[in-house]
């Protein structure tokens, strides 16, 4: 039996799970409690009237493109499971899931939502599993490689009280590459093969298929840093953005807070204040959620409208059909 498995049919170890995940939520709630009692928030809201309109407009430029590539994730799946809906429908269904998934959390956006309007539109839940999976798996491998590149290549200058250098960091970099550079030999090696997981099968994608991966959402993960670092107007170099924001990414995951709310703050005014004031990083923070994620999800509930509306003709016109038989 693997460690693993072992560790599963141990009782305390699920509870001992929960106290470690809630331990890092409290963690995060405290400091961004203690934070919140210091900041002038009427600083905070001068500081997002005070973002000039190309700045703004940039942003939101950067924002749309990030939107637009990962909407064209399930397209790879759909290449992989050769099902039948159009490339439109795909990207459509796939950028309602994203907005969501950002907004309320990957099981009710990035889950529940592809499948019900996937079913909706006619596939079968094995097909949606897998191009789920195919999408999930390009969106945590760009982190990977842009996560390892960054704490490998450019460790974050902490702040000075904090007793870690970037040592620590450059060896968690280097581990995130291998683990890439690992999934990309599997592919080389392995193309076809078929992996089952609890009861699904996987088909090893071939190495063309899963640089493609690679590109797609390392650039991606690069324009939602770009997102940030233009609305801090170069205050804090670009590398340095985008790492703090991979660490936020983890820490929104771990906790499982819908959109990260709080977290995404507390992680940057404590890993960025000791260079740029707090009220002016929190400012450039609530334009990057009205611009990344309150504004999409907008555009997504009547996307999503126009999509029940969709499905439910098509299920129509299917049982008109039946019946004329």
């Amino acid at each position: 039996m693997s460690a693993s498995l072992a560790l599963t049919h141990r009782p305390w170890w699920p509870w001992a799970r929960r106290v470690a995940i809630w331990a890092f939520f409290g963690a995060i709630a405290w400091l961004l409690l203690k934070q919140a009692r210091t900041i002038d928030w009427a600083e905070v809201f001068a500081a997002l009237r005070a973002l000039p309109a190309p700045t703004l407009l940039a942003a939101g430029a950067l924002a749309a493109a990030s939107f637009g590539l990962y909407s064209t994730y399930d397209l790879l799946g759909r290449h992989l499971t050769k099902h039948r809906l159009g490339a439109g429908t795909v990207v459509g269904v796939t950028f309602i899931s994203y907005a969501f998934n950002l907004n309320f959390g990957s099981l009710v956006g990035g889950v529940a939502f592809r499948y019900r309007l996937y079913s909706r539109l006619g596939l079968g839940n094995e097909t949606i599993t897998r191009v789920l999976g195919f999408s999930m798996l390009t969106n945590w491998l760009g982190y990977l490689v842009v996560a390892g590149a960054a704490f490998c290549f450019w460790p974050m200058a902490l702040p000075p009280d904090w007793k870690i250098d970037g040592g620590g960091l450059r060896m968690l970099g280097a581990v995130l590459l291998m683990v890439s550079l690992a999934y990309l030999a599997l592919c080389a090696f392995s193309d076809g093969h078929v992996w089952r997981v609890r009861g699904h099968a996987l088909r090893t994608p071939s190495l063309p298929m899963a640089l493609l991966q690679l590109a797609m959402s390392c650039v991606n993960w690069s324009l939602i840093g770009g997102v940030i670092w233009v609305l801090l107007q170069g205050e804090v170099g670009y590398p340095q953005v985008l790492a703090v924001l991979l660490v936020a990414a983890v820490a929104g995951v771990v906790t499982h807070v819908p959109a990260g709310l709080g977290v995404l703050e507390a992680v940057f005014v404590a890993l960025l204040a000791h260079e740029v004031p707090s009220t002016r990083l929190l400012g450039a923070l609530l334009a990057y959620r009205a611009l990344y994620y309150l504004l999409p999800l907008a555009v997504a509930l009547v996307a999503y409208l126009v999509t029940e509306a969709r499905a439910r003709r098509l299920r129509a016109d299917a049982g008109n059909n039946h019946n004329k038989r």
